[in-house]
C-alpha cells in the first residue's frame, strides 16, 4: 500500500549541509552498483550512473571500493559530510592516492569532498524516490508529479525557481531529463499528488512545461538550466540489462578508458553476455542470411592497448565486434584449408576466447590482430583476426575479419619467420 512505503525526509545535519533519511530503495540502489575505475568525471555519464560507482581520477580497484564504502557507510548510518571527510582522508593515506582534483589545499579537499559526498546522496535520493514514486499502489491514487524548488538554497538557479509548482503526468517526457538534482548541489525534488490537484495546477496554468523546454544548451549538451551529465532520471534505468549499457558506452569512449570499463566489469557481465551473445547465434543459424546483425563479444585488454601504441596503431574503440556475414558466409582465410569452417560450437566459444587467449599476435604484414585458443596442442586451434577501422552505426568497432582453425606449428612458424609479433 502507497502508506507503508518509506520516504527518506530531506533536511539539514548540524553543519547545515542537505541530508535525507536513508531510506531502503535509496540504499538498495547503491548497494547494487558496480565500482568502475576512471580517470575524468565525464567518462562515464547519464543513466550509466545508475549501474556503476565512480570516483573521478580513483582508477585503483581497491581505492575505489574504499570509497564506496565510506559513500555507502554514511547512507546507512546517515552520517554527516564531516563523518565522510575523515573516512576520505584516511583511505586517501591508506592507498596514497595523489594527483586527485582539490588535493593541496584545505579549499580544495573540502569542495572535493562535498561534491563526493552531496552527488551521491542526491542522487541516490533520487533514484529511491523514483521507484517510490513509480510504485503501481501510488500511482493508481497519485498518478501526476510536481516539481518543487529547495527553500533556503543560498544561490537559487532561476530556472529551477521557475519550475517549481509544475505538475505534469508521471510518464511526461519531462520527467525523463528534468527529474532533479539537475545540478552540482541541487536539491529540487519531486512529489506525487492526485487528479485534484492537477486539475487545480491546470487552473494556474502549471500543467504544462514552459515552452523551449527541451532546447539543448550548446555547451552542455543538455537542456536549458541543467548541468552537463544531469539531464537523466536516476533510477529509471537501474533495472536495464548491464550488458546493453555497456554495449551503448562502449563503442562511444576512447579505447583505453573502455578498455578498463569492460575489464572492470567483465565478472558481472559475462554472464548477461553470454546470454545475448547465445541468442543473437541461435538467431543467425536459424536464419543464415546476411542482414547485417551484430553482437559485441569482448574488448581489447588494456595491455594490447598499450603494445599497439607503442606502434602508432590507436583504435578508436575498445569493443570486439563479430557480424553475421561472417557467420553465415564461413569466408576462408588464407591460412585455411578446406574443411576447416568453424562449427556451431566453436562459434559459441568466441566470447571465451576475446577474454582468454592462448596467444595475442600482430600480423605484421596486414596490421591486424589475431587471438588464437589456448587449448589444442599440436591440433588445430580457434583463430580470430579482426579489424581496426570497421563502421558500425555512428562510429568505428573492431570487426572480426577472419575466423578459422590453425595448426600449433604454423603459429610457431609464423612467429619464427617473422609473420607474427607476439603481443602476450
Amino acid at each position: 500500500m502507497p502508506g507503508a512505503i518509506g520516504i527518506g525526509f530531506p533536511g539539514k545535519d548540524a553543519a547545515g549541509n542537505h541530508v535525507s533519511t536513508p531510506f531502503d530503495e535509496q540504499i538498495d540502489f547503491f548497494r547494487r552498483k558496480l565500482n568502475l575505475p576512471t580517470e575524468r568525471w565525464d567518462d562515464i555519464v547519464k543513466s550509466a550512473h545508475d549501474r556503476v560507482f565512480i570516483v573521478a581520477g580513483a582508477a585503483n580497484a581497491d581505492l575505489l571500493n574504499d570509497l564506496n564504502g565510506a559513500i555507502r557507510k554514511a547512507k546507512e548510518e546517515g552520517r554527516g559530510l564531516e563523518a565522510f571527510r575523515k573516512d576520505f582522508n584516511a583511505i586517501v593515506l591508506k592507498h596514497g592516492w595523489t594527483g586527485w582534483t582539490g588535493e593541496g589545499s584545505a579549499a580544495g579537499q573540502a569542495w572535493r569532498t562535498r561534491v563526493i559526498y552531496q552527488t551521491n546522496m542526491a542522487t541516490s535520493y533520487a533514484a529511491g524516490r523514483w521507484q517510490q514514486l513509480k510504485h503501481p499502489d501510488l500511482l493508481k491514487l497519485r498518478p501526476y508529479w510536481r516539481y518543487v524548488h529547495a527553500d533556503g538554497v543560498m544561490h537559487p538557479r532561476p530556472l529551477h525557481v521557475s519550475w517549481h509548482g509544475l505538475v505534469l503526468p508521471h510518464d511526461h517526457p519531462f520527467w525523463d531529463t528534468h527529474f532533479p538534482p539537475n545540478g552540482w548541489g541541487c536539491h529540487c525534488r519531486v512529489t506525487a499528488v492526485d487528479a485534484r490537484e492537477y486539475a487545480a495546477a491546470q487552473d494556474e496554468g502549471r500543467a504544462e512545461p514552459p515552452a523551449g523546454w527541451d532546447k539543448l544548451d550548446p555547451k552542455t549538451q543538455a537542456p536549458v538550466g541543467i548541468d552537463k551529465g544531469f539531464d537523466y532520471a536516476p533510477g529509471a534505468s537501474a533495472a536495464r540489462p548491464l550488458k546493453e549499457m555497456v554495449d551503448d558506452k562502449l563503442i562511444k569512449l576512447d579505447a583505453p578508458v573502455g578498455a578498463k570499463m569492460y575489464e572492470a566489469l567483465r565478472p558481472a557481465l559475462k554472464a548477461e553476455r553470454d546470454a545475448a551473445y547465445k541468442s543473437y547465434l541461435d538467431e543467425v543459424l536459424a536464419d543464415p542470411v546476411k542482414r547485417g546483425r551484430t553482437a559485441v563479444i569482448g574488448a581489447i585488454d588494456p595491455a594490447t592497448l598499450e603494445w599497439l601504441a607503442k606502434k602508432g596503431i590507436h583504435p578508436a574503440t575498445a569493443e570486439i565486434t563479430v557480424q553475421d556475414g561472417l557467420i553465415i558466409g564461413k569466408k576462408a582465410a588464407r591460412h585455411q584449408a578446406a574443411g576447416d569452417a568453424l562449427s556451431a560450437a566453436e562459434w559459441a566459444s568466441l566470447p571465451a576466447l576475446i577474454d582468454s587467449p592462448g596467444q595475442v599476435l600482430f600480423d605484421t604484414k596486414s596490421g591486424k590482430l589475431l587471438y588464437v585458443a589456448a587449448s589444442g596442442g599440436a591440433q588445430a586451434k580457434l583463430a580470430v583476426e579482426f579489424d581496426y577501422k570497421m563502421k558500425k552505426g555512428h562510429g568505428e568497432t573492431n570487426m572480426l575479419v577472419l575466423a578459422f582453425r590453425v595448426l600449433k606449428d604454423a603459429i610457431t612458424a609464423g612467429i619464427k619467420g617473422g609473420i607474427y609479433a607476439l603481443v602476450r
